[in-house]
């Protein structure tokens, strides 16, 4: 499996099928994706400009209620989830769970935002989204772990950390940082407070010149 991580939480992982989620500013024309996952309708994760440079007549997009509408608009290729299902297109099975805050109003839960989960290669994947550390999701086993880390609008890298330990993937790539909010050295600091069992994987961090 090759992982891409792109500006704030834009992922890509590509096997025999190219997956993306929450594409944002992807400025070239790669129009192959296979699957575009959406976790929320903010414009750093619904962007219609990346979906447009990476989606081709094959695509399905998977998104929550809140974007249907929108979703419509550019392909009939689509896939509308709610938290908390389990769904299977094709060859590709997943599983969606809740992703809000708990003390903030950015993601309210009753707006019914998602994180994903699937199985690739024998390999699980969590994709958060934007959320805070959420006590329903503590028994969530999985291989590996995309988080976000930034702070303000989703829990910090300290917040994101104790929750990693506590379901102890065996790799977490930390995201959404480094852009909109958070410094691009949250990565380092992040990875200096999980357990040496677990390993982190850095995507995002400040180019060498």
């Amino acid at each position: 499996m090759q992982i891409e991580v792109f500006t704030q939480s834009a992922i890509k992982l590509s096997s025999n099928k190219n997956i993306y989620f929450d594409p944002f500013k992807i400025d070239k024309k790669l129009n192959d994706a296979d699957y575009i996952f959406i976790t929320h309708d903010h414009y750093d994760h619904y962007d219609e400009n990346s979906i447009n440079n990476i989606i081709n007549a094959k695509t399905t997009i998977i998104v929550p209620k809140v974007l249907e509408d929108k979703v419509k608009t550019l392909t009939n290729n689509y896939l509308v989830v709610e938290p908390n299902r389990t769904y299977k297109i094709a060859d590709l099975e997943f599983t969606t769970v809740r992703a809000y805050n708990v003390n903030k109003k950015f993601h309210p839960k009753e707006a019914n935002y998602v994180g994903y989960i699937l199985t690739i290669d024998d390999i699980t994947y969590y994709i958060m989204g934007d959320t805070d550390a959420l006590d329903e999701n503590k028994n969530i086993n999985v291989d590996v772990c995309f988080i976000p880390i930034g702070g303000y609008f989703t829990m910090d890298y300290k917040e994101a950390a104790k929750y990693i330990n506590e379901i102890s993937p065996k790799k977490v790539i930390p995201t959404h940082y480094g852009s909109i909010v958070g410094d691009i050295n949250l990565g380092e600091k992040f990875k200096n407070l999980i357990n040496h069992n677990i390993e982190v994987e850095i995507y995002i961090k400040e180019e060498k010149l």
